[in-house]
């Protein structure tokens, strides 16, 4: 199967592999866009379905291929991971590898789901995160947003039209029919594994019937999910956002960009298949989405502002902040999709020293210090993790380390004044220093620094880009 940064790779097809099946000259019907319409309007649409297509991969790999080797669980089931993210897990990019997770995918189409969280001590910090098929964060349990307290919360799909039950704290609203729940645990140390497996067992899902004790209604028709891999994306993006877009009512702002997509026979109210398409319209719509790609890039490039070599975002949130805009939305999916909100966890990134030259473990090593007084102010906790700066997937290292968080401040060595210097390169710094040591990849590097709940007054991150905290510099040493 195909892991995600493969899929951003590949999802750029050649308009030479997106022309070789199904033309059809015969197509050249009135009301079809021209060459240089359709190529606009694919550049439009990768732009836009990017991100639904990108989730749909992932749902594919995580609830529907048993076979894909990253399958958690069937719709409406949680599956607890007792264990933190490693270099094996590959489905999704720049994975969190501090906080264990415990996964959900909801079928909202028949009813809605209760998710019920048990009471957590407040000094371990968690979150449930709600992201819809949109790639939009509807809504947090946890922590920050509710507390610490049991609760039951109810989340439906865009047609539900019901009242509040009775013992439901909160009702979640999801923009499309299927939705991801990401429930995040903080882990103290390796030896707190089994507090965690606590508060994972207290993580419960129950259709509404069943949580009010009432019949159920009928069952969802059974749906035949198209097999996706990185072949398939070359030639299918469109047929799979097609697929995609049927669980997925429009909402006001996209009247426009669904209109045009149709014209490209795509979504509701097309006239005709995609897969159709004549030879000379195929290569249009490819130049356009290796267009459109390039735009993406681009974006996240130019994510937020740079800091000391760092690039500082909030580029996740609800469908009002993205307001309709597709591009803001398909960098921020494409820089790490599932991110959380700015206020839920900010993410600074970084591929270049404080000199602006690219990070690469082959050639050097380097060191990132936190002045006395200056580590990331937040209300739960931070951590620096290390990726592979070709994928953005952990790496394989001797000491299995994948990140070096403030949990881990007690075991590791301060300089004098009480500054803190991470060593960060391909081989050990010596056992001196190893306690301070983060792997790095014998190449390109990717580093993410994580702000769990980051505090909002002085100093804060918050907002990002503009806060009165700035991450320190990394600093070439050799």
């Amino acid at each position: 199967m195909l892991n995600k940064r493969e899929f951003l790779h590949t999802v750029g097809l050649t308009a030479a592999a997106a022309a070789t099946s199904g033309s059809n000259p015969a197509m050249a019907q009135a009301g079809r866009p021209g060459f240089f319409k359709a190529r606009e309007i694919a550049e439009a649409g990768f732009i836009y379905g990017l991100p639904m297509v990108m989730n749909y991969a992932i749902m594919y790999e995580f609830v529907i291929d048993r076979n894909s080797g990253q399958y958690k669980a069937p719709f409406n089931q949680i599956a607890n991971e007792a264990r933190v993210f490693t270099y094996k897990d590959t489905a999704v990019v720049t994975p969190n590898s501090d906080t264990p997770y415990s996964l959900l995918w909801v079928d909202l189409r028949a009813e809605p789901m209760v998710v019920s969280v048990p009471a957590v001590d407040p000094k371990r910090y968690y979150s449930v995160q709600l992201c819809d098929g949109n790639t939009y964060n509807y809504g947090y349990i946890g922590s920050r947003a509710t507390g610490s307290g049991a609760g039951d919360y109810l989340i439906a799909g865009p047609g539900w039209t019901g009242a509040t039950p009775p013992g439901i704290k909160k009702v979640f609203r999801s923009s499309t029919q299927f939705s991801i729940v990401i429930f995040r645990t903080q882990l103290f140390n390796a030896d707190d594994m089994d507090g965690v497996k606590k508060v994972q067992a207290g993580y419960r899902c129950h259709p509404l019937s069943g949580f009010m004790k009432q019949p159920a209604p009928p069952a969802a028709p059974a749906i035949d999910f198209p097999r996706i891999d990185k072949e398939l994306v070359k030639t299918n993006f469109f047929e799979y956002l097609d697929f995609a877009l049927q669980f997925a009512p429009a909402l006001p702002n996209e009247k426009e960009i669904r209109e045009q997509l149709a014209g490209i026979g795509i979504g509701a109210g097309k006239t005709f298949n995609f897969k159709d398409l004549s030879l000379e319209d195929k290569l249009e719509i490819g130049l356009g989405m290796k267009e459109g790609e390039r735009k993406v890039d681009a974006a996240v490039a130019g994510l937020g502002k740079e800091i000391n070599g760092w690039r500082v975002s909030g580029a996740q949130g609800d469908a009002a902040y993205f307001g309709g805009d597709w591009l803001k939305r398909a960098a921020g999916a494409k820089a790490g999709i599932y991110g959380n909100n700015p206020d839920e966890a900010t993410y600074p990134l970084t591929r270049n020293d404080d000199t602006g030259q690219l990070l690469d473990g082959s050639k050097h090593d380097y060191t990132l210090t936190f002045p006395a007084g200056q580590m990331p102010p937040v209300n739960a906790f931070w951590s620096v993790t290390m990726y592979d700066g070709k994928t953005q997937l952990l790496i394989e290292n001797p000491i299995d380390r994948y990140l070096i968080n403030s949990p881990m401040l007690p075991g590791m060595k301060t300089n004098g004044g009480g500054s803190l210097t991470l060593y960060i390169q391909n081989k050990s710094p010596g056992r001196d220093k190893e306690a301070n040591w983060l792997p790095a990849p014998a190449g390109p590097i990717f580093m993410v620094m994580r702000l769990y709940w980051p505090k909002t007054g002085t100093p804060s991150i918050l907002p990002p880009g503009d806060g009165t905290w700035r991450p320190p510099g990394v600093k070439r040493a050799t």
